[in-house]
């Protein structure tokens, strides 16, 4: 338990040193002043979750896990075989993943704010950067979900669960609800580890 809290702590410290270096992948909304003040949501307890995705034909295209931290949700990911291009990429209320993924419902959004980093009105607690992926091979990506915990308050790991659905274009951080980034191509259930 110890090494996993403090290999969870050294993730955080990792990316808010990206963060501090000026790295937009990290943490977008500090692009947005008008953005409610980041507050500590801190888990009931340090929790461990993974989704696998895979497209609408069954094929895996990718594996993402979730550590909780002092600072929210870490999030690390590999996605594949999704084509060359940028992708939306978030995390959906409902833990359900049947193609075309509507079943996963809409954004995570307990905060009942609009969609995107560069929404004076956002963004949704599931609104994560986009994936900008070769045209094989894999990417790797990570990334920080503030204000979240995968048990506790704005908990992913709720009664009806949550699920990260790819999407095929590029959100565009603004436009409600979805980033006008298109169809949804990939979906995977966080599931506790």
């Amino acid at each position: 338990m110890i090494k996993t809290s403090l290999a969870s702590l050294a993730a955080v410290v990792t990316l808010v040193a990206c963060k501090t270096s000026g790295s937009p992948a990290v943490n977008p909304s500090s692009a947005n002043p008008a953005a409610a003040p980041m507050q500590v949501v801190v888990p009931e307890t340090f929790s461990s979750a993974t989704a696998i995705l895979h497209d609408a034909s069954g094929k895996q295209v990718g594996r993402v896990t979730f550590a909780d931290s002092y600072a929210g949700v870490v999030v690390d990911g590999t996605v594949n075989d999704l084509g060359l291009g940028s992708h939306g990429i978030h995390i959906h209320a409902i833990g359900k993943c049947e193609p075309p993924f509507t079943t996963a419902g809409g954004h995570f959004n307990p905060g009942q704010r609009q969609h995107g980093y560069l929404n004076q009105h956002g963004p949704h607690l599931g609104d994560l950067p986009n994936l900008d992926t070769p045209a094989s091979s894999s990417l790797h990506f990570e990334a920080l979900l503030p204000n979240v915990t995968l048990k506790g308050q704005n908990a992913l790991l709720d009664a009806d669960g949550s699920a990260v659905v790819v999407h095929a274009g590029r959100d565009d951080y603004k436009t409600d609800p979805a980033g006008n980034s298109g169809g949804r191509v990939a979906c995977g259930v966080i599931t506790a580890n």
